[in-house]
């Protein structure tokens, strides 16, 4: 089997639902011929079910211990959070999963700061990668969050509503955080070829009938709770093992990613922008969108501010001011 790389991918809390599914997809993808399962609880299981699926010239190895997990990793994706339960929003989850994330960063930094990428998919993920990137030393190209899950989210109600299949509703995304207060943007969206801005407000689509639809998209991963019983893990494992798959050199990822942001209108501050992932890393454009659009996407960053601040009162980061003794490519 022809692999992308073989480098070592290490996938933090291989042991829970996502993180099991990331190793599965990763394996059927053919991107490494070297994993590391690492978890505080032992992910030995999980590995031996993938050695009992057959992956043939793949090592699999499974671990407790960082040090083992982390030297000479290239590519890292991290689950390894604290997942959502019913009537939580991904802000309650804030103090304890930035916490794990400064830890991982500081692993980063100890064991393998020649990383080449790393991707964040706890939550709340804009947060908890912007302390990864601070703690790893890595530059901000290096490492992202996942986004895409809510521009996914749209794709599919627009698809379910117009009866068409999802490769037809194009230019869906969704930038700023990855939360309720995100900011959805429909300006750029067609279904089957035609503006999604021609069909809002007549009787195939009235308008109101689209505000709830942007609403319950922001409330997506709610509902998957809803529905299952537990917080959603098939589609963020596989968005996400996309995006490695991309900085690994496979083509471009489909969606925006999160990235740290520090361009004057929005700083210091990990977000979803209009973004190309590939194997030199992250880069990204400011979207544009209608005035309302914008506004929706300033609002999120404040949001962000908001919570960003509330990490330096809690003494889980220092003043922004501070920042570049820790990281000095920020």
């Amino acid at each position: 089997m022809a692999f992308l790389t073989n480098d070592k991918l290490t996938i933090v809390g291989a042991a829970g639902m996502i993180g099991s599914n990331m190793v599965q997809t990763a394996l059927m993808m053919g991107l490494t011929n070297d994993i590391c399962l690492y978890d505080v609880f032992s992910p030995e299981g999980v590995a031996e079910e993938m050695r009992q699926s057959g992956f043939g010239d793949v090592k699999i190895t499974a671990t407790t211990d960082p040090k083992e997990a982390f030297t000479n990793a290239k590519y890292i994706i991290s689950s390894g959070g604290a997942p959502r339960k019913a009537g939580m929003t991904r802000e309650d989850l804030l103090k304890g999963n930035c916490e794990i994330a400064r830890s991982l960063g500081e692993d980063i930094k100890r064991y393998c700061p020649d990383c080449k990428h790393v991707v964040i998919i706890f939550n709340p993920a804009d947060l908890t990668g912007l302390v990864t990137l601070l703690y790893s030393g890595l530059k901000p190209n290096q490492v992202t969050t996942l986004a895409g899950l809510d521009s996914t989210r749209l794709q599919s109600a627009l698809a379910k509503k117009f009866n068409v299949m999802q490769s037809k509703v194009t230019g869906c995304a969704t930038y700023g955080g990855h939360g309720e207060q995100m900011a959805v943007f429909g300006s750029h969206v067609k279904i089957d070829g035609k503006p999604l801005t021609d069909i809002i407000g007549t009787p195939e689509f009235p308008g109101d009938e689209w505000e709830q639809m942007k609403l319950d998209v922001t409330k997506g991963g709610a509902k998957i709770i809803e529905l299952r019983g537990r917080s959603s893990f098939q589609s963020p494992a596989y968005l996400s093992v996309e995006m490695i798959r991309s900085a690994m050199g496979g083509e471009p990822f489909r969606w925006p990613v999160g990235t740290y942001v520090k361009n004057g209108k929005y700083n210091n501050i990990m977000m979803a922008m209009d973004t190309t992932l590939d194997e030199n890393g992250c880069s990204f454009r400011v979207p544009e969108g209608t005035p309302y659009e914008n506004a929706k996407l300033d609002a999120s960053y404040e949001h962000l501010c908001h919570m960003r601040d509330e990490l330096v009162t809690l003494n889980i980061v220092p003043p922004i001011s501070e920042w570049t003794k820790i990281n000095p490519n920020l």
